[in-house]
């Protein structure tokens, strides 16, 4: 049975790997690198026009808004050219976990609560909530890569308690 763990963890794909360099990355990618720029052709043209008639109270949710969008684009940015560099070859899966490239992503939520956020230019909500939709695919991704690196080395975790449970219980009969 160990020996059929070993075969089982050589054979296994990474279906995390397999997604990053796929035409669905390719896909992520560019909707990634497409909402950044129009994000920021929002934000210093059409955006900040539509920010400057806005009551005062509209105005720092405005501003808020438009801060945490900015900030969860480069982190989606961050971490999707971080991915197209591993997948061209420019750093190993290793050197992409390092702490000085690894991108920690975090969960950016909006930043104003619902009642306020409705009454921001249209253009502003879109492009959040389109943001906060790309951001929860790229989460999903990141934790299929990082869970699959971390398995790196060694059989996967179900293979490795198998061999366990076969030890102890092999054990038990001699």
């Amino acid at each position: 049975m160990l020996r059929n763990a070993s075969a089982a963890s050589r054979n296994t794909v990474s279906f995390g790997h397999h997604l990053a360099s796929s035409e669905a990355f390719k896909t992520l990618f560019r909707e990634g690198m497409i909402l950044v720029e129009e994000a920021a052709a929002y934000l210093d043209g059409p955006g900040r026009q539509e920010s400057r008639v806005l009551p005062r109270e509209d105005a720092l949710a405005y501003a808020s808004e438009s801060m945490r969008l900015t900030t969860r684009l480069m982190q989606m940015a961050s971490w999707l050219l971080l991915q197209r560099a591993v997948n061209e070859g420019d750093l190993t899966p290793h050197q992409a976990r390092t702490d000085k490239h690894r991108v920690n992503l975090t969960r950016q939520g909006l930043a104003t609560p619902a009642e306020a956020f409705t009454r921001l230019p249209d253009r502003l909500q879109e492009l959040a909530l389109i943001s906060q939709r790309l951001q929860a695919r790229i989460h999903h991704l990141d934790a299929q890569l990082y869970a699959q690196q971390a398995q790196e080395g060694g059989a996967p975790a179900i293979l490795n308690q198998l061999a366990t449970l076969q030890a102890a219980f092999g054990a038990a009969r001699a």
